[in-house]
């Protein structure tokens, strides 16, 4: 039987593998865990590394595994202060509502990154009543993500998922409640199959999932959403492939950095590693302790299964086409 796989792992694994066991196990010999150190352990938990973000996350948990302690959550940020990445995110909203107010994509003047919005809405083509209520679920999706403009107690402000959330299965079979009265747009939406590339394979992906997994916080939020509105106006072949979570992982731009720092982890522990040590975070680590290098290798652990997922989180990010919708296809 196996061992049943702890909290802790649910954001890298599905079932314990030996070196998951050997590190609990380094855990439960520490005894009763210092609040200090557990609260540097959750924030490992936490870590999600297609997050934008997520070369800084890995730094501060290693300043905390340094210091023993942490007062930090994975980011801070001074009240009221926005990061360049909110501005993205809130001019997107901007540019998108702008167009389905009526506002012809050439006079909309926002820029999306460093992408002038009336370039990014080109890709929208002739409007029409299908294309206006499939960019609405995109502003949706953000807004609900980003919690702008809405209060996050406000219920009207929760995004009704297109595909996703289908109770025992993880896709829905048949149309929400909240979008039965535009129930033809709904399915020519999720009917719409974009031809992408998962792992370098070609891959089909259905419009209405990459909606559903247009995350704002994802490094490649903004190619996201170009693929997406060029989805929307009609072109189903993109030149670069929908990234979201654990789907084409391999393409993190900092990929290379975090392995690194993987490595170092590793050597840290007293193990072999194939790349070489940073000494910078060697020193930043400082001495070894049986607390520390459970931390160590638990972020290590964590790095790796993240950047080459197990097979069956493999499967599940590959967002593969719905089998429902794949039969009426033919």
């Amino acid at each position: 039987m196996p061992t049943p796989l702890r909290q802790i792992w649910d954001n890298c694994a599905s079932e314990a593998d030996p070196e998951i066991m050997e590190i609990d196990a380094i855990g439960d010999r520490i005894g009763p865990i210092d609040p200090d150190i557990s609260k540097i352990r959750k924030l490992i938990s936490k870590l999600e590394l297609c997050h934008h973000k997520a070369d800084r996350w890995v730094d501060n948990i290693i300043e905390a595994i340094g210091a023993g302690k942490t007062q930090k959550g994975l980011g801070t940020r001074s009240p009221g202060k926005l990061h360049p990445a909110e501005i993205i995110w809130q001019n997107a909203c901007g540019a998108l509502q702008a167009w389905c107010a009526g506002c012809p994509s050439t006079k909309i003047d926002q820029t999306i990154d460093t992408i002038p919005g009336s370039r990014l809405l080109e890709g929208l083509g002739k409007r029409s009543p299908l294309k206006e209520w499939q960019v609405q679920r995109v502003i949706d999706k953000i807004r609900n993500s980003i919690r702008f403009p809405q209060s996050s107690r406000d219920p009207s402000s929760e995004y009704e998922w297109l595909l996703i959330g289908g109770g025992e299965s993880f896709y829905r079979n048949d149309c929400p409640d909240r979008y039965r009265e535009h129930e033809e747009f709904w399915m020519k939406t999720v009917k719409t199959i974009i031809q992408d590339t998962e792992n370098g394979n070609q891959a089909e992906l259905s419009l209405g999932l990459a909606i559903d997994m247009l995350w704002p916080c994802y490094w490649a939020f903004v190619s996201n959403l170009q693929l997406v509105l060029e989805a929307i106006g009609g072109n189903l072949e993109p030149e670069r492939p929908f990234t979201a979570c654990g789907r084409n992982i391999d393409l993190v731009p900092n990929r290379q950095q975090i392995l690194s720092v993987a490595d170092t982890l590793r050597v840290f522990c007293g193990k072999e590693a194939d790349g070489e040590a940073d000494n910078e975070i060697l020193e930043l680590l400082g001495e070894p302790t049986e607390a520390k290098k459970w931390l160590a290798a638990s972020l290590e652990k964590t790095i790796r299964l993240q950047l080459d997922p197990p097979a069956e989180i493999r499967e599940t990010s590959a967002l593969k086409v719905p089998d429902w919708i794949k039969q009426t296809q033919h």
